[in-house]
Formats: structure tokens, sequence, C-alpha cells
């Protein structure tokens, strides 16, 4: 579709909050956000219905996490003042990786490591927190662009490996062989959650990255990174064990997260009706 008509690919019940919690929050609409496979305009689809329904959220949640129901914990307030459950954009609340411009206020969504989304909940009675990175059909294997190898490691050398950061140090690998896509994506977003949870933000005690994608998409799931394919032949799984906790990287398909909230949504649920005839093959199988 025409760029000004991105709205139009969104859920019909989310088009006018969305636009006005883009606006508040100053967060930067996607380029592709008009094109049908955008996959922020499918997060927001699958996640912002939600906002205000903690109760869905927190079987999300058990879903992916296990262990017993939790409490879900409000996020920020949405544009009509309500609580809202989920958001969107994440950056944390203070410049964690060395990101943000010198001036001015940084741009949610653009420019900065920003988790697709975010839930925080109770459960056992600790404070935690996801972060939501969000694939829809997106495959990877450009190589990294050179000139831009200076500036990242001077922004996450220090940051990227333990103890000081989520990688192990003892794996035999430089930080340039995790800046290939899809690593270089998710080992920024763990050193978000690393770095929000040594700093307690908002009172949380443990920050998880959670990685969602359709089971279907296997070209995603490619080792890109030359260096990486000793450690095997799923980007996944390999990115987990690279990580000094591999319990702090959760990853889901698309159709677990969901294909049981929608197969259980009551008749005339208007979230479920939506993710039934747009995205058909998620009440296909629960994988």
């Amino acid at each position: 579709m025409p760029p000004d008509r991105r709205l139009s690919n969104l859920n019909p019940g989310i088009r006018d909050i969305a636009e006005r919690y883009f606006t508040e929050n100053a967060i930067a609409w996607h380029q592709h956000a008009a094109h049908g496979l955008s996959s922020q305009v499918a997060c927001l689809n699958f996640f912002m219905p939600l906002a205000t329904r903690p109760d869905v959220l927190a079987r999300l949640v058990r879903s992916v996490v296990g262990g017993g129901l939790p409490e879900m914990l409000e996020v920020e307030k949405g544009p009509d003042g309500r609580p809202w459950f989920v958001g969107f954009e994440w950056i944390g609340r203070k410049d964690y990786l060395n990101e943000w411009p010198r001036t001015g206020s940084p741009k949610r969504g653009a420019n900065v490591t920003s988790a697709d989304a975010i839930l925080r909940f109770r459960q056992a009675g600790r404070v935690e927190t996801l972060l939501i990175e969000w694939k829809y059909t997106e495959s990877y294997g450009t190589p990294p662009e050179p000139k831009r190898e200076t500036e990242r490691l001077r922004r996450y050398q220090s940051i990227a490996f333990a103890p000081f950061g989520p990688l192990r140090s003892d794996a035999g690998l430089k930080l340039t062989d995790l800046f290939w896509e899809p690593f270089y994506q998710l080992f920024r977003q763990q050193i978000l959650a690393a770095r929000m949870q040594s700093e307690q933000e908002d009172g949380t005690e443990r920050v998880r990255v959670l990685h969602i994608a359709p089971a279907a998409n296997k070209r995603l799931r490619r080792v890109t990174s030359p260096a990486l394919r000793a450690f095997g032949d799923d980007a996944f799984t390999v990115y987990s064990g690279l990580l000094a906790d591999p319990g702090s990287f959760i990853s889901r398909s698309t159709e677990h997260a969901f294909a049981p909230l929608v197969a259980d949504a009551p008749a005339g649920d208007s979230w479920a009706d939506y993710i039934r005839r747009r995205y058909h093959f998620v009440p296909a199988e629960n994988a």
C-alpha cells in the first residue's frame, strides 16, 4: 500500500489508538509498515489488542516460560490513560548500550536498540520482564558492512562478554563474528536485557529475551555467520549456547504462543477472529 495508508495494514480495532500511541511516545514506524509482510505490523496486530487484557497475556506468558499463572504488571499508560500491560519499541530507561544521541532524546524504534514489545509480570513472588523480538517473514545472509565495524565495537565491546555482558567469554569468538543478522539484533537485545536486570529497571529482578517467529520460516534459522557454523546449524540453538546464561533467551514459534489463545477465545472475540482471518497458519498447529 502507499506509505500514508499504513494504518490500513492494522487490525481496524487498533488503528486509531496505535497512531496515537506512536505519536505520543515519539515511536518510529518502520519503513515498510504499509507492506502486508511487515513484521512491526504483525507484532502490533497480535499484541496491541491485548494491551488491556492481562488475563490473556498471563496465559501467553505461562505458555512460553512455564510455571504458574503470573500476575501481569503495567508497562505504561496507553493513549486513553488506561494501564497497558504490553509496550512497544522499548529502549529501556537509560542509555545502557552507548547508543543514545549526545543531545536530544532517543527515538523508540529508530537508531537505538529497541525490543519490539515488552511484558512485565510477577511470578512466584518475583518481578520479571520479557523483551520480545518479533519476526515474521525475515531471512538473512548479507555480510555485515565493514564501515560500521569500528562504531559497533566502540559501543558494545566492553559490555558484550561475561563478566560484564551476557555472551560467553570462553567460546573463542570475536564480537565481529556476531555482526551477522539475526545474531547482531539478538545480542544487542540480550545486552539490553542484562543491563535492565542489573539496574532492576522498574523493580524487575529477571529480564529475558523472548524470540517469536512462525515455525514455517526455516530460512530465518540459518546460521549466517561463518564463524558460528561450527556450533550447529540452527541459529537460535547456536545463539543460546553462546550465552553465559542460556536460560535468559527463549525461542518460541508464533503458533506455540498464540494458537491456544486463539482456539480458546470466546465466539465473537474480535482479536481472535482477525488473527484467524489474516494469519491462517496460527490455529493450524500448536508447534
